[in-house]
């Protein structure tokens, strides 16, 4: 991962509720503009215009539009949810439906417009927070994922550790590049396709 930009940190933390609300307004219009006009157009003047504050104000939260987006990203990983050993049954012959409960979190925490996912994929820089938030949800994901991996007798994989850094990558990356696609194919294709080809990979298909 590329090193971090200081020029992307917010330049102030919200101590008051309006305070927040108003940086949430700027986040939330930001969302909007860069889905509608896509990130080249989408100005901190347009931002500020749609958000309904001074671009003065908007200044006060985010130096450039580069934080801006940065941060909509943190947010969008942070939202994130994955299923833990404790919320899946792993008795023998449930593999099938315990990765279709990784792939179905991956999707659901993939549906924001599609749009902005592509801007975000694209175009979204690297700033400390992004770098220690990305790495905090991989580090917390990778240790769920791996936790089912020891504990479901149907589960048959050399080193859980790789294999949990294997599956994490594999179904956060397909999806989140499917999901901000234009949609060619059916989401339940997709899914019932990417289903197949890990639970094939931890049971150990030859």
């Amino acid at each position: 991962m590329p090193p971090t930009d200081r020029r992307l940190e917010p330049r102030r933390k919200p101590r008051q509720v309006r305070a927040e609300l108003t940086r949430e307004r700027i986040l939330t219009a930001a969302a909007h503009v860069f889905a509608q006009h896509g990130y080249a157009a989408g100005t901190t003047n347009r931002i500020a215009e749609h958000a309904h504050v001074s671009i003065g104000s908007l200044y006060q939260y985010f130096p450039n539009k580069d934080a801006i987006l940065a941060e909509l990203l943190v947010q969008h990983i942070d939202r994130g949810t994955w299923t833990s050993a404790d919320d899946v049954d792993l008795s023998p012959g449930t593999l099938e439906a315990t990765v279709r409960a990784f792939v179905r979190d991956a999707i659901d925490n993939h549906s924001d417009d599609p749009r902005l996912l592509r801007v975000m994929i694209e175009e979204a820089p690297v700033s400390r927070a992004l770098h220690d938030t990305i790495d905090r949800h991989e580090k917390l994901r990778t240790a769920q994922v791996r936790d089912i991996l020891v504990r479901h007798p149907d589960i048959h994989v050399g080193d859980p550790d790789t294999a949990a850094q294997i599956i994490l990558f594999t179904v956060e990356i397909n999806t989140h590049r499917f999901m901000a696609a234009p949609q060619t194919v059916p989401v339940e294709t997709f899914e019932n396709e990417l289903v197949a080809m890990v639970t094939r990979y931890l049971r150990g298909d030859q």
